[in-house]
């Protein structure tokens, strides 16, 4: 019996399965920062309850049974025993009490996005076909005011409520990657780290960008939202290597 396949007596199981596996690979990609970065996924209709990392664990040793099950709408969440993050909190409470729509979301200071975040301009043109898959679905917050803490993170969140923008460039600060599931949002959170990289290194170059037009960055964007089951196929053969190397990740 594979590891994904035991069932600890925990609710939203394979939920938690799908989001220890994220951070795993999120940690071995290095897209991680020390124990500072978050991710939660939303495990009710309204999207108001949802699973969250503990506080400042390592992304390498989170297990599906260490994830925190939190209500947005409880304010004193911080006061237990065992207390998510103030910011990890800030920012995902904020998010699931803002977004329905966003059941997922995964918040990295990943090196190029950062980058890109730390850019006077911090929009990223549609130059290659990863690029072009976020033409006009990323939102950019450049009113950067200190730690996400409960304020900062509302007026963060506000630039997520159009569902059509599902990466947040956090000004001077990272990203937030939002999704319907776990697959779609690490594998959204994935290609947008190397449209990034793709982007920066082509401005170490020095040479003019070759953009495409809007029309074939639109399309190019529509046609890969629609490709079928790569994100899931993507995470499900993440969570096969785990498996063979006899990771703890679903325990």
């Amino acid at each position: 019996m594979s590891v994904t396949e035991l069932r600890p007596n925990l609710d939203h199981w394979p939920a938690r399965v799908d989001l220890a596996a994220a951070f795993r690979w999120t940690e071995r990609l290095n897209l991680h920062e020390a124990v500072a970065n978050h991710f939660s996924l939303a495990v009710n209709d309204d999207g108001t309850q949802f699973l969250m990392n503990p506080n400042q664990m390592h992304f390498s040793r989170i297990k599906a049974s260490d994830l925190l099950l939190l209500d947005a709408n409880d304010p004193e969440t911080l006061e237990g025993p065992n207390a998510p993050d103030p910011t990890a909190w800030g920012l995902h409470g904020a998010l699931h009490r803002m977004c329905p729509h966003a059941r997922c979301a995964l918040h990295v200071h990943s090196i190029y996005a950062t980058v890109l975040a730390s850019l006077a301009d911090s929009t990223l043109p549609p130059i290659d076909q990863n690029t072009a898959t976020f033409f006009n679905r990323v939102a950019v917050d450049d009113h950067f005011g200190g730690l996400a803490f409960e304020e900062e993170a509302e007026r963060c969140c506000s630039n997520l409520q159009d569902p059509k923008q599902t990466v947040l460039v956090m000004g001077n600060h990272g990203i937030m990657v939002i999704g319907q599931t776990v697959a779609e949002t690490f594998n959204r959170m994935y290609y947008f780290e190397r449209a990034c990289e793709t982007y920066i290194k082509a401005l170490w170059t020095g040479q003019p960008l070759r953009l495409l037009s809007d029309e074939i960055a639109e399309q190019t964007a529509v046609d890969i939202e629609n490709y079928p089951g790569q994100a899931e196929k993507h995470l499900s053969e993440l969570k096969a290597i785990l498996d063979e190397e006899g990771s703890n990740y679903a325990s």
